[in-house]
């Protein structure tokens, strides 16, 4: 009886002890298990909002890069959010897209002309309406802030891959190194040598991504050389779309039976690109088959369907919403545990 009673205690215990552990995690540390084991999650992609999430319907809600827009991809269920980093005039990382400030804020320049505090000062704009946000220019400290422990941030470095060491400083003083995501264009022996140095500044407890276009890398052997350099947990892969070119059958050269085989091998995703590129063909990035031939010609199947039915298990979108309710309902995303039903966030459009 009394061996029966400790064995009873024991299961509660353990019980309780897992439902505590559960109730403790965070939504960015189950994103984060799914990217770092790419193997377990081959049944799931994740979705990735470009520059913050700022559409939907092809209609721009939100200011890119804006805080407003990472809140309502969260709200959506997004796993990544993906913002671009510039330098202020005195040197501090700031979200922000362009070198210019005229398309995206109330402001007019250069953005390495305005010192942060003349940043501050600049509202960002809808693209598209020209409405007016009540939200600044963020730094990335800000940025970093408002995802910690709810969702992976990748950062897309504007400046160059000396200043990632500096980037990963900011996060690691806000404890959450291991959510960011940083990338860079990899083509050769050169370029590969030059992130070494860079990421060995910057110390370990990220994630880094390389990104690998097929105009530049012909098959799957350069990534297993890129493999052999850094410890991968996924690489973009960018299939180019020239103006004339037809949708692609096959996915170019980088999404290729060895690319999926390196990846499997490597236990790390395949990471696609269908956002738009302004006055670039539909799908610049994705072979044409991108986020136009999935929400403007209502083909899904054809954009997103094709990449995950080709091995990506990441998607980097200009619709998250859309591409989320698709993928879902198509079979291609497995519940997280910290899953609710998800509502629009409080104030959708920082609007004056």
């Amino acid at each position: 009886m009394r061996t029966l009673w400790l064995s009873l205690l024991l299961s509660t215990t353990l019980a309780v002890a897992a439902s505590q552990s559960l109730a403790g995690e965070t939504r960015a540390s189950q994103i984060l298990d799914r990217f770092e084991h790419a193997n377990q999650w081959r049944d799931h992609v994740m979705v990735a909002a470009h520059r913050a999430g700022s559409m939907q319907a092809g209609k721009t809600l939100f200011a890119e890069n804006s805080l407003a827009a990472v809140e309502g991809s969260i709200a959506m269920g997004a796993e990544i959010v993906e913002v671009d980093v510039r330098r202020s005039k005195d040197g501090e990382f700031v979200i922000m897209h362009d070198s210019w400030l005229d398309r995206t804020t109330s402001c007019k320049g250069e953005v390495v002309k305005y010192t942060l505090a003349e940043l501050k000062k600049c509202r960002l704009v809808v693209e598209g309406t020209g409405t007016v946000t009540d939200e600044p220019v963020s730094t990335l400290r800000e940025m970093l802030a408002e995802t910690k422990d709810r969702i992976l941030i990748n950062l897309d470095n504007k400046l160059e891959v000396t200043d990632l060491p500096g980037m990963i400083a900011i996060a690691r003083d806000l404890g959450m190194a291991d959510q960011v995501i940083v990338k860079e264009n990899l083509w050769n022996r050169q370029r590969i040598d030059a992130a070494k140095v860079a990421l060995a500044k910057a110390g370990g407890g990220f994630q880094f991504m390389p990104i690998l276009a097929d105009d530049a890398v012909h098959d799957a052997a350069f990534a297993d050389e890129v493999g052999r350099a850094f410890p991968l947990r996924a690489v973009e892969l960018i299939n180019w779309r020239n103006g004339a070119e037809t949708l692609t059958e096959t996915g170019g050269a980088l999404f290729s039976t060895r690319m999926r085989a390196e990846a499997v091998r490597g236990d790390w995703h395949l990471w696609a690109d269908t956002y738009a590129i302004v006055n670039k063909p539909g799908g610049f990035l994705a072979g044409g088959r991108g986020d136009e031939l999935a929400v403007a010609a209502s083909l899904p199947r054809e954009a997103w369907g094709f990449w995950a039915d080709r091995g990506a298990t990441i998607i980097q979108t200009d619709e998250p919403r859309a591409a989320i309710e698709w993928l879902t309902a198509n079979g291609f995303r497995v519940p997280y545990t910290t899953d609710v039903k998800q509502t629009e966030p409080a104030h959708t459009a920082s609007i004056n």
